[in-house]
């Protein structure tokens, strides 16, 4: 092998000065300004998706937990044991022994994500049909004797504190034969059922079959609402039923609590006692994104094979019934209504944080153009340009961007990172990508000289032609895709980014066509005397052609906001509508009856009145149920009740509240002994519009139907006839008082309504009003919504400040040569200001009436129903739940961006004041 030699080796010498670091030394605020921008945007883009999963996930917790335990509990029962079984057998399998090994070996076999509550999930026997009681002592409301129910529920004594006594035992060799039991109450079921230690009560429906049942002591629950004493709230509270009839007959429902060891004795009875497992259900660290296999899972266990697998710890007969499946299918009904609102807000502000960061890059790469067309000159190639400020762009926006995560996650903890890095990436994608793209575009070719940037030499091409019709195309579809099908689907964003669609085709179509009316006007303002009119109309009709990306970053700023404050509105006035509807004034006073009202004390009526801040009291009598004429072929017989009000007061509080529903004709008299009569729709369609005679007991009168209503303030019956008072001859007493006014006192009203009787009840309007808003998701989504607007609105102002800093050097420059030619410092002032106000004016004005036609567009295909009354679905139908434009919404950021353009202009000119005429004149310069 031979060596090759030549001459001396030359080592390649490094740069003098990396060009990364000298970039970043040459302007370390630009860098650090535009690293803040980043790491702003990358935990908005982190922080927004963990924070709607917190919200989703805290709602379904709260949904199931909050729920009564009867309805999310999963309880797995097995009948009785069969007749043909024998004595020892039967007794047996209701042992507390078997009963808790059949719990334990349940408890493995719940499949995940259902999981269970060890602490309130209850076990034992109880009877599945309730014994009547034959004691005479025993409270009778109607005559009918009070029924039992009779539980052998393990852990009472960790569910329980004593309060009087002890707890129940059971006797040694105790079997189904056995006649007397011990049993404990809780002090609610001691009070009404008239019971103390030692009471006896004999249980059954006869001699022979009777259970005699001591009381041997009182016991106060240990989180009474919880699983363990809720599931089966007669075990807590005694309750009213009925027996039917015209008029209902009422009795008592009551449980006693005996010893585990003590269930064989049930099987004595004609109570037929099965075993039980109420599962309470551990919603601890259920996430929304277990929602669908959440529901399979309690599918499976209802009809399925894990029912199957519970079968062969308990039982071949065992049965689990549940409504938890109820529940979920009512939070996956209300996020499914309720993402594309937010969807709606979220691709709007990601738009306007999107032009925001594209902005920043043409700000830079206009104000280096001079430093990239000489190396262009230079022979630059547009690889090696566009790489080193890729790279000089990386520097800043990765270390920024991956703080921005860090600080989303920790301020969010919970929720996925699977999309909150995806929208990292995609933020410092585009940061990345902004100046290389815009200094590449604007330096495709070599420029020997600074050429115009205004609208003078620029003409739409056929490329941007087609992809503004290709975008008007896209919206219009948008548009009416979500008019046709509305929000159902959440998959579906292009839906959602109509708003966004339409403020951009405004953008387009008003940055073709606002500089027309300008120019048009400088040509007569060019005839005025002073040169400050024509100079801003011509300055401002030959804008930078650049500037539709602060008119789109704008205009979508302020259609988003608009269609936001409609939302926001919408919900308002539909919670207001709703919570009028229930109440019927402002202050509603009742008392609770069999019939669903009582009577209230005659005194009250004044004592409301007396009341601060009370304008109207309007009493309302809900009289007795009658028989109409006839019966209704389709709805069978109509039992309606009477209700008896003061014209003059209940129709001054139905005005008050902006109501028609005691229209006038309804206080006019009729001809002969006929009353004029308010209907439900079932009684006005049997009565019909002619005048029918109703009989009552000692009292017939004749009524003619003149208005139908669904609903009347006060009356809390379905089907009613609401008449005149004063014209009946026999008194109805009041059942129900309405109050409105301007600044109700509600301490006061409910103390002069406890004074009335303990169990009177106040209800405002103000607080049925608050509890609409009491679900989870709703609020979330509320917070989320409003934090989307604010974030969109300042991306906006940013927006604008850059396009105006953008212009900056132009200006001042431009006022510095007016100034050698006699121009003076406020006429440089009013220059600017009237330079900058069409633009700005513009752009409000196009974003007001964009605004207003998107929420006029949209308004059909958005549901609020969900949002606004989700917890009330009984409204939904009744209130009045649509999208509508809010004055403020439209207005108040329209007027912001004119005087935020306004301001920065005065701005402007006041430092180019400041500033000397010789740095800003230089020859060759093109601004």
């Amino acid at each position: 092998m031979t060596t090759r030699t030549g001459g001396p080796h030359i080592t390649p010498q490094r740069p003098i000065a990396p060009w990364t670091r000298t970039r970043l030394r040459t302007a370390p605020g630009s860098a650090l300004a535009f690293a803040a921008l980043v790491l702003l945007t990358a935990f908005l883009a982190a922080a927004f998706p963990r924070a709607i999963d917190t919200n989703e996930s805290s709602s379904l917790r709260q949904d199931v937990s909050g729920a009564r335990p009867a309805r999310s509990m999963l309880e797995l029962s097995t009948p009785q044991p069969g007749l043909e079984l024998p004595q020892s057998a039967r007794e047996d399998a209701l042992r507390p022994q078997v009963i808790a090994a059949a719990y334990r070996k349940v408890l493995p076999l719940l499949p995940a994500p259902v999981r269970a509550d060890t602490t309130q999930s209850a076990y034992g026997v109880q009877t599945s049909e309730f014994l009547v009681g034959q004691e005479a002592w025993l409270p009778r409301p109607d005559g009918l004797p009070p029924e039992f129910t009779l539980a052998a529920q393990a852990g009472l004594a960790r569910h329980s504190t004593i309060r009087t006594g002890r707890l129940p035992t059971a006797p040694a060799g105790l079997t189904m034969r056995t006649k007397e039991l011990e049993a404990v109450v809780t002090p609610v079921t001691a009070k009404v059922m008239r019971m103390h230690v030692g009471s006896l009560v004999h249980i059954g429906t006869s001699d022979s079959q009777a259970l005699a049942v001591r009381i041997t002591g009182v016991v106060d629950p240990i989180r009474p609402k919880g699983n363990y004493w809720s599931a089966d709230q007669t075990l807590r509270n005694p309750g009213l039923a009925s027996k039917g009839g015209r008029p209902p007959l009422v009795y008592w429902k009551a449980g006693l609590l005996i010893a585990p060891e003590a269930a064989p004795a049930l099987l004595g009875t004609l109570g037929e006692p099965h075993a039980y497992w109420r599962i309470a259900p551990d919603v601890s660290r259920l996430t929304a994104q277990q929602l669908p296999l959440l529901s399979d899972r309690v599918a499976s266990l209802e009809s399925g094979p894990d029912l199957l697998r519970l079968k062969e710890a308990a039982g071949r007969h065992a049965s689990l019934t549940t409504d938890m499946d109820d529940i979920l299918a009512s939070h996956r009904e209300m996020r499914s209504a309720v993402r594309p609102v937010v969807a709606v807000a979220a691709i709007g502000t990601g738009t306007v944080a999107a032009v925001t960061l594209a902005m920043t890059g043409g700000l830079s790469a206009a104000r280096r153009g001079a430093e990239l067309a000489l190396l262009r000159a230079r022979g630059g190639s547009l690889r090696g340009i566009g790489g080193r400020l890729l790279i000089e762009s990386g520097v800043v926006a990765l270390p920024a961007s991956g703080a921005g995560l860090v600080a989303a996650i920790l301020s969010v903890p919970e929720g996925r990172l699977v999309p909150a890095v995806v929208g990292v990436v995609a933020v410092t994608v585009l940061a990345c990508l902004a100046l290389p793209v815009c200094a590449l575009v604007l330096h495709r070719r070599p420029r020997i000289r600074a050429e115009r940037a205004d609208a003078v030499k620029a003409r739409p091409g056929r490329r941007r032609t087609v992809a503004e019709l290709s975008l008007l195309l896209l919206a219009v579809g948008a548009v009416v895709t979500l008019r046709r099908r509305g929000t159902s689907d959440s998959g579906d964003h292009l839906a959602s980014a109509g708003p966004v669609l339409v403020g951009l085709i405004a953008a387009l179509v008003l940055a073709r066509l606002y500089p027309l009316p300008l120019r048009w006007t400088a040509r007569p303002a060019g005839r005025l005397r002073g040169a400050l009119g024509f100079l801003s109309l011509a300055r401002a009709g030959r804008s930078s052609a650049t500037g539709v990306l602060p008119l789109l970053a704008l205009l979508i700023a302020l259609t988003t906001a608009a269609f936001g404050g409609a939302v926001l509105s919408g919900v308002a006035d539909a919670r207001d509508h709703g919570a009028l509807l229930t109440v019927g004034a402002d202050a509603r006073i009742s008392r609770p009856g069999p019939s669903g009202t009582g009577t209230l004390p005659d005194g009250l009526e004044q004592a409301v009145r007396d009341v601060p801040g009370v304008r109207t009291v309007a009493p309302v009598r809900i009289g007795p149920t009658f028989d109409l004429p006839r019966a209704h072929p389709i709805k069978g017989d109509l039992s309606p009740a009477l209700v008896g009000v003061e014209p003059q007061s209940y129709a001054r509080i139905t005005r008050e509240l902006g109501s028609d529903t005691f229209p006038d004709r309804a206080r006019q008299e009729s001809p002969g002994a006929v009353l004029n009569a308010i209907a439900s729709p079932g009684v006005a369609e049997t009565l019909g519009r002619e005048p029918q005679l109703i009989r009552l007991v000692g009292e017939d009168f004749t009524v003619r139907v003149v208005a139908v209503r669904s609903r009347m303030p006060g009356v809390v019956v379905p089907e009613f006839l609401l008449v005149d008072a004063s014209k009946l001859r026999q008194r109805v007493a009041t059942t129900v008082l309405l109050a409105s006014g301007d600044e109700l006192d509600g301490r006061a009203l409910q103390a002069a309504a406890r004074a009335g009787g303990k169990d009177v009840d106040v209800q405002l309007r103000s607080e049925v009003r608050a509890s609409f808003a009491d679900l989870p998701l709703q609020t979330g989504t509320e917070r989320i919504y409003a934090a989307a607007i604010a974030a969109g609105a300042g991306y906006a102002v940013l927006a604008l400040l850059l396009s105006l800093l953008q212009s900056a050097p132009e200006r001042i420059a431009l006022l510095a040569r007016l100034r050698t030619m006699g121009l003076t410092r406020r006429q440089g002032r009013r220059l600017l200001l009237l330079e900058a106000l069409p633009q700005a004016a513009v752009a409000a004005l196009g974003g007001l009436l964009v605004g207003w036609a998107t929420v006029w567009l949209l308004a059909p295909g958005v549901d609020l129903t969900q949002l606004a009354l989700a917890s009330v679905p009984g409204l939904a139908s009744e209130a009045d739940v649509s999208l509508r434009a809010d004055a403020w919404s439209l207005t108040l950021p329209a007027l912001g961006a004119v005087a935020l353009a306004g301001a920065v202009a005065a701005g402007q000119a006041w430092w180019a004041g400041r500033c000397g005429s010789i740095t800003e004149l230089r020859a060759g310069d093109m601004r």
